[in-house]
């Protein structure tokens, strides 16, 4: 049974139910949905989109790097410079250019995905 004592403990499950949480959920389900897309494109079993470590180190590899460089994924500063580098990649082995990459598989990534995975681009593996 929840010990509902205080203002805090009171908050803290408000929060947990929250909008928020909703709003996130919904975002990761249509990433995973067209994850699945792009994953079964490029040749790799859609089902590991749904798992979210490890749809980083899919993402890695159909960028063409290896699957080792996922690792920079977890390092804070690094992270940053290293998925948009992931991106322009990703956009490039779909045939797109470095602008849709950066707004579309950066920024807004639910958008772009949903682009390349369900749009007639063809995969082709970075050299």
């Amino acid at each position: 049974m929840l010990n509902m004592n205080s203002v805090t403990s009171t908050a803290d499950v408000g929060t947990l139910f929250g909008p928020t949480t909703f709003v996130g959920i919904v975002i990761y389900v249509l990433v995973a949905v067209a994850l699945w897309k792009v994953f079964s494109k490029a040749g790799y079993p859609g089902i590991l989109a749904i798992i979210p470590i490890v749809n980083f180190f899919v993402l890695t590899k159909i960028a063409g790097f290896s699957a080792w460089l996922g690792l920079l994924w977890f390092i804070p500063v690094v992270n940053l410079v290293f998925s948009i580098i992931v991106a322009l990649r990703v956009g490039r082995a779909f045939g797109k250019g470095g602008v849709f990459s950066f707004f579309l598989l950066w920024m807004f990534a639910f958008i772009g995905y949903f682009i390349i995975g369900f749009g007639k681009d063809s995969y082709t593996k970075p050299a």
